[in-house]
C-alpha cells in the first residue's frame, strides 16, 4: 500500500492530540530532507558549508598541482632542446674520430685528417687535461676546441711512452703515434700549395683551426722520468716539426716570440736549466705561477705558461665557492702572469659539486685566467654554463 499525505493532512495530524509523541518524531523523520548525503553526519548547516568548501578547495589543489607539474614539464623540455649544444660540425675532423683506432692495432692507421679538417670550430682557451686519457686523444679536444692538449712521458729503452703511471705502459701508445706524426699529418695537409698563393710577405703556415689559422695549438710535455735524460730525446722527435717550421720560438734578434701552429711546453720534470741557457728555443716552460711575486726569473724568453695547483693557491675550496680573500688572490696572480708575458693556468680544480665546478670556472674567465684547465671538454667548451641549471635539474 501506498502511502500518499497531502502537506494539509501532514500539519493537521501533527497538531491532533491524538498522535503520540513517538509517531510524531517517526513522521517527521519521514518527510524531512537529510542535511548531509555522506559516510559522516553532518552536525548543522555552517558544518556542512565547510566540509563542502573544503573538498572544492582540495580537487582544485589537485588539479593546481597537476597542471604545474604538466608546465614544468613541458618549459624543461623546451628548454633543453633550446639550450643542447647543437651537434658537432659535419667536417674532418668526424670523420676521424669515427674511423679512428688505437695505434699498431691495426696494419694501415686510418688517414689523421680530412678535407674541411677543422672547419665550423671555434678555437677556446681550454687545456685538455690528461688528454692522452680521452677516448681519441688529439682529435677529442681539436674537436671541441681546445687548443691545448697534454702528454705525460715516460723515457724507457730510448722510446717517449704517453702513460699517466709507468705501469700502464703501451708499446704503441707513444709520443710519435699520438701526437707527432698525426700533427705531421695534419699541418702538412693544412698547408698545401695554392692554386693562388698569397704573395704578401708576411706569410705565416697555417695551424689546426680553420676559423683562426693563426691560433697555436700549445702541446704540454709533462716530464715524468728524469728531465736531463729525457730533454734530448724530445729534441730529437720534435726535428719533423722544427724543419717544417711549424714550432713556436724565441727570437733572440727581435727579443719577442714567434708564434707557429705547434707551441711545446716543458712541466713536471723538465730542466728549466737547458732552456734558461739558450741549449734551446722553441721548448719553453711551464713556470710556477704561485713563485711569480718573488722572481724575475720566469720571462717570454724561457716560459709560456704560468701554473699552479688551485688549491696550493688559494688553500682549502669549500662547497659553497671561493672566498672573497681566495679571489683576491686569483686576481693578483693572473695579473703577474700578465706582467710576466705569460698565459696564467689553474690545475686540479674541483669536479665535483657541478655546481662548484662551474662557480669556479665562471671566476677564472671573470679573471681573464689565460686558459682553463678542464677534464670535462664538452661542459666546459659547448654547454653556456648560466643555463646548466635548469629548474633545479643539472643539465650538464
Amino acid at each position: 500500500m501506498k502511502l500518499s499525505i497531502n502537506v494539509t493532512s501532514f500539519f493537521r495530524l501533527l497538531t491532533s492530540e491524538s498522535v503520540n509523541d513517538m509517531r510524531r518524531e517517526t513522521i517527521i523523520a519521514l518527510f524531512s530532507t537529510p542535511t548531509h548525503r555522506g559516510p559522516f553526519p553532518c552536525e548543522g548547516r555552517y558544518t556542512c558549508r565547510r566540509r563542502k568548501l573544503f573538498s572544492i578547495l582540495s580537487i582544485g589543489l589537485v588539479i593546481t598541482v597537476v597542471l604545474g607539474v604538466i608546465i614544468w614539464y613541458l618549459i624543461l623540455v623546451a628548454l633543453i632542446a633550446r639550450l643542447r649544444p647543437p651537434p658537432t660540425p659535419n667536417n674532418g675532423l668526424r670523420a676521424i674520430i669515427s674511423n679512428w683506432v688505437e695505434p699498431g692495432s691495426v696494419a694501415t692507421q686510418p688517414a689523421s685528417w680530412f678535407p674541411r679538417f677543422s672547419r665550423d670550430i671555434t678555437p677556446i682557451a681550454c687545456h685538455s687535461h690528461n688528454d692522452y686519457e680521452r677516448d681519441i686523444p688529439l682529435f677529442d679536444a681539436l674537436q671541441v676546441g681546445c687548443t691545448s692538449v697534454e702528454a705525460d712521458i715516460w723515457l724507457e729503452d730510448s722510446e717517449l711512452y704517453v702513460s699517466h703511471h709507468k705501469s700502464q705502459i703501451k708499446p704503441n701508445r707513444t709520443l710519435k703515434t699520438l701526437y707527432i706524426n698525426p700533427l705531421l699529418e695534419i699541418l702538412k695537409n693544412q698547408n698545401l700549395p695554392a692554386t693562388f698563393p698569397d704573395t704578401s710577405e708576411d706569410i705565416r703556415p697555417q695551424g689546426v683551426f680553420d676559423k683562426a689559422p693563426n691560433t697555436t695549438l700549445v702541446l704540454l710535455v709533462d716530464f715524468k722520468t728524469d728531465g736531463e735524460e729525457t730533454f734530448p730525446y724530445l729534441m730529437k722527435q720534435l726535428e719533423p716539426l722544427r724543419q717544417a717550421g711549424w714550432l713556436s720560438y724565441y727570437d733572440s734578434a727581435t727579443l719577442s716570440r714567434v708564434a707557429r701552429p705547434i707551441t711545446v711546453v716543458g712541466t713536471g720534470n723538465t730542466p728549466f736549466s737547458f732552456i734558461a741557457t739558450n741549449q734551446t728555443t722553441d721548448i719553453f716552460f711551464d713556470a710556477p705561477l704561485a713563485s711569480l711575486e718573488s722572481t724575475d726569473l720566469y720571462n717570454t724568453t724561457n716560459s709560456y705558461y704560468a701554473s699552479v695547483s688551485i688549491k696550493k693557491a688559494v688553500g682549502h675550496i669549500w662547497s659553497w665557492g671561493l672566498s672573497s680573500k681566495q679571489i683576491k688572490t686569483i686576481k693578483t696572480q693572473i695579473q703577474m702572469a700578465k706582467n710576466a708575458g705569460l698565459i696564467a693556468r689553474y690545475w686540479d680544480t674541483p669536479s665535483w659539486p657541478v655546481g662548484l665546478k662551474l662557480s669556479i670556472w665562471r671566476i677564472l674567465e671573470e679573471e681573464d685566467v689565460g686558459v682553463l684547465n678542464v677534464d670535462d671538454l664538452v661542459t666546459a667548451t659547448r654547454w653556456n654554463w648560466k643555463f646548466c641549471t635548469i629548474l633545479g635539474l643539472q643539465l650538464c
